[in-house]
């Protein structure tokens, strides 16, 4: 006989819920506020932060991010841009591409294929910056687009390839031996079959990527020079060099870098959690 009534296990697995979601809440607002903050200081002056910074403004006055866009985010953001999303399809399909070969070709040795690829995740980026620092200059690359996608994708790639060949791993190879049956090439096999199965996994991929390209700091400013050549991260220390004692239009331009990043994990949430647990537990 049950020594336990149906009611109070009830009470129990309500008061269990109801913790769990006043945890989350809380964790929300740790998380959230902080952005939330910075983006009401945008819209104050120095006095108001300083004389009361947790209060509302006074007005919604959009001069400070006005200011801040014209006098540097945009172009910063542009080529963050264009280095991102570069660097991102660049590492995607490499990777992709890789990953296949690692989990669907018979080749010799590919253990040891394996490890090599992976041993790229042992690699410091900061051990290699003098050599890398001379190869781009005699390659004529430093302070191009290409110096950042490279590198981006160099270092980003094993990675990558770790986790999307962790989820191809537990792909039927059935749908591979009936394409192949019905005449398909490798290629299409892998761009018609393969790439829309590892779509979650790819999009965790693309976000885990945006987040480090778009908030790389070394490698973007010691490979470039110059305001037009700079990313975000180097472009806000600009910023706050030039306009270290008004804290409004700093606010306002770290609002600004961060909006793309929040608007594109939200947009892609449901993706990101499943590719990335799939991809990390099997």
């Amino acid at each position: 006989m049950d020594s336990h009534p149906a009611g109070e296990i009830n009470v129990v697995a309500v008061i269990g819920k109801t913790f769990v979601h006043a945890l989350l809440v809380c964790i929300g607002i740790v998380v959230l506020y902080p952005l939330v903050w910075m983006a009401l200081n945008g819209f104050k002056d120095n006095a108001l932060i300083f004389g009361n910074p947790f209060a509302l403004p006074s007005r919604w006055n959009w001069n400070n991010y006005v200011q801040a866009w014209n006098q540097g985010v945009r172009n910063y953001v542009a080529v963050s841009l264009i280095v991102t999303v570069a660097s991102g399809l660049c590492t995607v399909l490499i990777s992709a591409w890789t990953a296949y070969g690692l989990t669907r070709s018979r080749m010799p040795g590919k253990p040891l294929v394996v490890g090599f690829v992976l041993g790229g995740l042992m690699l410091s980026p900061t051990v290699a910056l003098i050599p890398l620092v001379k190869m781009m200059q005699a390659m004529g690359l430093y302070n191009t687009y290409w110096a950042l996608i490279i590198l981006y994708t160099a270092f980003r790639v094993p990675f990558t390839t770790f986790l999307i060949r962790a989820y191809m791993l537990d792909l039927p190879r059935d749908l591979d031996e009936a394409a192949t049956m019905d005449g398909a090439s490798e290629g299409q096999i892998f761009w018609r079959i393969m790439l829309p199965l590892c779509r979650p996994v790819i999009v965790s991929c693309v976000i885990l990527h945006v987040l480090f390209a778009w908030n790389e700091y070394l490698f973007a400013m010691i490979f470039t020079s110059g305001a037009d050549m700079q990313t975000l991260p180097v472009g806000l220390t600009s910023i706050m060099a030039k306009h270290g004692t008004n804290y409004a239009i700093v606010f306002a331009a770290m609002t600004i870098s961060a909006l793309p990043i929040v608007a594109i994990f939200f947009a892609a949430q449901r993706y990101f959690i499943r590719g990335l647990a799939e991809g990390m537990g099997k």
